[in-house]
């Protein structure tokens, strides 16, 4: 099995988004003995925002490229390719201005390849990348999952789970850390929330790995 484990905080150690991703990772190979691991820091290597040279590929052009857009199709074959050989992905990301890090968008933008992972039909869109699962660890400094005027703001884990939805995967689970800012108690809380998550989700996955293959 293999794991794609993605970091996307710009605080480094101090960030709790990291902290539950690598949480959540250690639980998985702990009910999963034998996954590989790769990690991809998106601080330390990340893409750069699409511009047209990035574009060809998706357009299909193949003759005439330039340095340029060689350089960014290899950028994008080697996320593409990490991707997708990937059976688990688990992603940590804060809650930047209502939105994901500009790191982890940049990724994404570079995996919604038509024809690789989703083309369009005479019903409609279709995604090609489906079979995965995919756990995200968000973490907030406020709390946006309990009311509806939090829910209107919140544009990180509805988009992840979107974007995803649309290159068909449609296991997407969510460990959550908010209201962190809120004070040491509400901090407590939301870690000790979040590593109960952590434990569900990877045990979850343990056990309907064991029944699959028991039937």
């Amino acid at each position: 099995m293999q794991l794609l484990h993605i970091d996307s905080a710009i605080t480094g150690d101090a960030s709790v988004s990291r902290q539950l991703s690598r949480q959540t990772v250690e639980s998985w190979v702990a009910a999963h003995p034998g996954t590989q691991v790769t990690h991809l820091d998106l601080v330390a290597d990340a893409p750069a925002h699409l511009t047209q040279d990035a574009l060809s590929l998706r357009w299909g052009q193949t003759e005439g490229l330039t340095e340029a857009q060689l350089r960014e199709n290899a950028v994008t074959e080697r996320l593409l390719a990490q991707f997708l050989a990937a059976d688990v992905i688990v992603i940590g990301t804060p809650f930047y201005n209502f939105s994901i890090p500009t790191q982890l968008k940049a990724w994404i933008d570079r995996l919604a390849q038509p024809g690789r992972t989703f083309r369009y039909t005479a019903s409609g869109p279709q995604g090609l990348a489906g079979g995965k699962t995919i756990i995200v660890a968000s973490s907030r400094g406020g709390v946006y999952s309990t009311s509806e005027g939090g829910r209107a703001m919140e544009h990180q884990e509805s988009y992840l789970q979107t974007v995803f939805g649309f290159l068909g995967v449609t296991d997407v689970r969510f460990v959550r850390a908010e209201g962190l800012g809120m004070g040491p108690d509400a901090r407590e809380t939301a870690l000790a929330s979040a590593s109960n998550d952590i434990h569900r989700h990877t045990q979850t996955a343990a056990n309907e790995a064991r029944v699959a293959q028991a039937a």
